[in-house]
């Protein structure tokens, strides 16, 4: 159960990295070329700027669940010592 819940909460990182890179490219992207070459970029970086924050949340939420998992593997491993 634990290991599932470890793997869980590692997967939802790697997720929520690969998103926030994406999303971070394409801020970088847009913000330089502007959409599709034009000059006017700022209204396509509202939604990977939004991506992003999102992402952000998600691998904080993601390494919460990571954290509790450990956090009970020691406390069972206390109980069986």
């Amino acid at each position: 159960m634990i290991n599932n819940t470890l793997a869980v909460g590692i997967q939802g990182i790697q997720d929520g990295m690969i998103g926030m890179e994406n999303a971070a490219r394409k801020i970088a992207r847009d913000g330089v070329d502007g959409p599709q070459g034009t000059s006017d970029g700022a209204g396509s970086l509202v939604e990977p700027i939004i991506d992003l924050k999102l992402y952000e949340r998600s691998v904080e939420a993601s390494a919460q669940v990571v954290k509790t998992a450990d956090e009970t593997l020691g406390t069972l491993l206390d109980i069986m010592a």
